[in-house]
C-alpha cells in the first residue's frame, strides 16, 4: 500500500512539489493501480506461453542479393561537379 510518505518521497525524487490535496489524490490513484496488479496475480497463467511481443515480428528488410552496381559514369551523370572520377564537394575547414 502506498502511503502519504511514499508519495512525498516520490515527489522529492522527482524534484516536484506536491500539495496536500495532490498527495491524497496520488495516494488513491497509485493504490488503485496496485489493486489492479493484485487482480492480475489472481489469474491462472500456468497454461499460457510467455509472450515477448504482442504481435508477431517479421523481417521487414529485403533479401540481400548481390547484383551489378551502377558504373562510375552512370553515378556521375547527374552532376557537373566531378573531379578525377569522383564527386567534387566544398572543402570543409
Amino acid at each position: 500500500m502506498i502511503t502519504k510518505e511514499d508519495v512525498e518521497h516520490i515527489g522529492w525524487l522527482a524534484r516536484i512539489e506536491i500539495s496536500e490535496q495532490e498527495k491524497a489524490e496520488y495516494m488513491e490513484k497509485l493504490n488503485s493501480v496496485l489493486d489492479y496488479f493484485g487482480q492480475l496475480d489472481e489469474v491462472s497463467t500456468e497454461d499460457v506461453p510467455p509472450t515477448y511481443h504482442v504481435i508477431d515480428l517479421h523481417d521487414v528488410f529485403r533479401e540481400d542479393v548481390a547484383k551489378e552496381s551502377l558504373s562510375q559514369e552512370e553515378v556521375l551523370a547527374n552532376t557537373e561537379h566531378t573531379q578525377e572520377g569522383a564527386f567534387r564537394v566544398p572543402k570543409i575547414g
